[in-house]
């Protein structure tokens, strides 16, 4: 890609509409071979990103979903233990015990970080990172810093082409700043009413546009009404589906669970004059 602009192209093929300043931060990103934070609401849009990404440079995508409590572990590598166990039982049968045949390649089980400094070229999405520890976040900087990692029984792996990394947040917490210091940033809004029409008509190619513009606009209000989880544009196409598999020709009330998804937050918007 030797633009924005292409690399925007090659994205709305992909199925991903971005603005400018998506298009942007992710050429720069594989230009300048950093990783790219994104940050935002839910629903804005970051991990479908990656997916493009990946799409559009046809490589392969490897996920890392962070959740609490999170380990290196559970993120890098595991060495197969009950595999481990047969070999020796084999070699203990013919008197050839060798503890170093024990920690080569074919016991360790690689993990997404893993995999992606072997995989690389690749897209490696560490998505959600706000849901991880302070310690997970310190381990994840060494990674990306290095490209590689060490591993005490076996030696270093090293990526010989990094990883496009693309670390999301919905900002539940503050990530430390020498992670995203080390990342190029971006904040993701939620699209505008027109963007939001168009990637539902993208989406859903036979939903009539005057449709898919109540629904954006709809959504939008809800999203300024300070609800419990505001609508993203995932739960705008649910809503859009859930009309057209109605054969509705505007929103109403009785398919408002397609979008919102606690009970507040319906009884608010049913009392608001958003949905009739």
């Amino acid at each position: 890609m030797e633009s924005p602009e292409e690399l925007a192209s090659g994205l709305d093929r992909a199925g991903y509409l971005p603005d400018g300043g998506i298009a942007t931060a992710a050429f720069l990103a594989v230009r300048m071979g950093r990783p790219l934070f994104l940050e935002g609401e839910p629903g804005t849009g970051k991990t479908s990103l990656a997916l493009a990404l990946a799409k559009t440079m046809d490589v392969p995508l490897i996920r890392l979903q962070c959740h609490e409590g999170i380990d290196a572990t559970q993120a890098l590598y595991d060495w197969d233990y009950p595999r481990q166990l047969m070999h020796l039982r084999v070699l203990e049968t013919r008197g050839e015990v060798d503890e170093a045949s024990l920690y080569t390649r074919r016991f360790l089980l690689a993990r997404p970080l893993l995999q992606a400094l072997e995989s690389a070229p690749c897209v490696l999405l560490v998505d959600e990172i706000d849901r991880a520890d302070d310690e997970f976040e310190a381990f994840l900087l060494e990674v990306l810093s290095e490209n590689a990692v060490s591993i005490p029984e076996f030696g270093e792996i090293r990526a010989t082409t990094p990883p496009l990394t693309v670390l999301t947040s919905n900002r539940t917490r503050e990530v430390h700043d020498a992670l995203k210091r080390r990342c190029l940033y971006h904040w993701l809004e939620h699209p505008s009413i027109d963007r939001e029409v168009a990637i539902l008509r993208r989406t859903l190619p036979g939903l009539d546009e005057r449709l898919a513009r109540q629904v954006a606009e709809a959504v939008q209000q809800m999203r300024g009404l300070d609800l419990l989880k505001p609508p993203g544009v995932a739960e705008s196409l649910d809503w859009a589906r859930a009309l057209q598999a109605l054969g509705r020709t505007e929103p109403d009330v009785t398919t408002l669970g397609a979008v919102l998804k606690y009970r507040e937050d319906a009884d608010r918007v049913i009392g608001s004059t958003i949905v009739g």
